[in-house]
């Protein structure tokens, strides 16, 4: 039996091209409704972000003058308005430097071992113990380093003692930043060096690490901002020294965050201030680290 098909009438021609339309409009409301609840949600994200960053600024930067940042608190009596942050940023600079010169390297090895060279039976405890590493709360870790380091090898307070606690927070963050970038890099690329007759340690330094160069520095840049603003672990393993001391190996030594937090404990209004300008510096410090790495980063990368 044969089918007859009867062509279509102008009218529900026309019915049909309104319905087309009619759809594609409320598609279109919708789009627009997603947008701006994405748009308002990121508006509500950022506002702290701004407001945290805008209050510093506002209540520090009078206070980041020469003097501020050229002078120490030797001998600054509570009520003077003087004194400065130069031995608390020379402190803090060599101990996240000390830290990120430990970590770094440990992490990008236990890295590569993970995604590179698995072995069965030991990647996933590694892997478990770097996640375990990440949830330990930071004063946790300056405990253990006060008992370990400190006490158990009578070291006393130091830089040095400072920076194997920052290096231990540290470690996760920058293991699994490269980790995840390491994944990222196409597997051709592997396949493709070791077709080309490069062992496996060339693929990886001269392959691989390149191609995950950008990510990687991110990862790094972000166990750097995890670990300067850290006061906890640094009142338990450095203190706190009103005088300059360069040397991180002996002595207590000061710090930016352990240089606010003991101005903010305190009852004048002068300290209060020095606080503030102590925070904006570590803010700027932060900022001025991850602009230079991502421009170096950028200039180096691979095309």
């Amino acid at each position: 039996m044969t089918e007859i098909t009867l062509p279509e009438s102008p009218v529900s021609g026309r019915i049909r091209l309104h319905e087309r339309r009619t759809v594609s409009t409320a598609r279109r409301w919708r789009n627009r409704l997603a947008a701006a609840t994405a748009a308002a949600m990121l508006l509500l994200a950022v506002i702290p972000l701004f407001a945290l960053v805008g209050f510093t600024v506002m209540h520090g930067v009078h206070r980041m003058t020469p003097a501020f940042l050229t002078h120490s608190m030797a001998g600054i009596p509570p009520l003077s308005p003087g004194g400065g942050i130069y031995h608390a940023v020379i402190g803090t600079l060599e101990q996240v430097t000390l830290a990120a010169l430990l970590a770094v390297p440990l992490g990008l090895l236990v890295a590569v071992f993970l995604v590179e060279t698995p072995v069965r039976g030991l990647t996933g405890p590694v892997r478990l113990l770097v996640d375990v590493m990440t949830g330990i709360p930071s004063i946790v870790t300056g405990l253990f380093v006060f008992s370990f380091w400190v006490i158990g090898l009578h070291q006393g307070f130091s830089g040095v003692a400072g920076s194997i606690a920052l290096m231990i927070l540290m470690l996760p963050v920058v293991v699994r930043s490269t980790e995840e970038m390491l994944r990222l890099v196409p597997v051709p690329l592997r396949e493709a060096a070791l077709a080309l007759g490069l062992p496996r340690w060339r693929t990886t330094w001269s392959i691989v690490l390149p191609a995950a160069r950008s990510g990687i520095t991110t990862g790094v840049l972000l166990a750097v901002a995890r670990v300067t603003g850290e006061t906890a672990p640094l009142l338990l393993t450095v203190g706190n020294n009103a005088f300059i001391n360069t040397n991180p190996l002996h002595g207590q030594q000061a710090s930016l965050p352990v240089f606010v937090f003991n101005q903010t404990g305190s009852a004048f209004d002068v300290a209060v201030q020095r606080a503030w300008g102590g925070a904006l510096a570590l803010i700027a410090f932060v900022v001025v680290v991850y602009l230079t790495a991502r421009l170096l980063t950028r200039s180096k990368s691979p095309r």
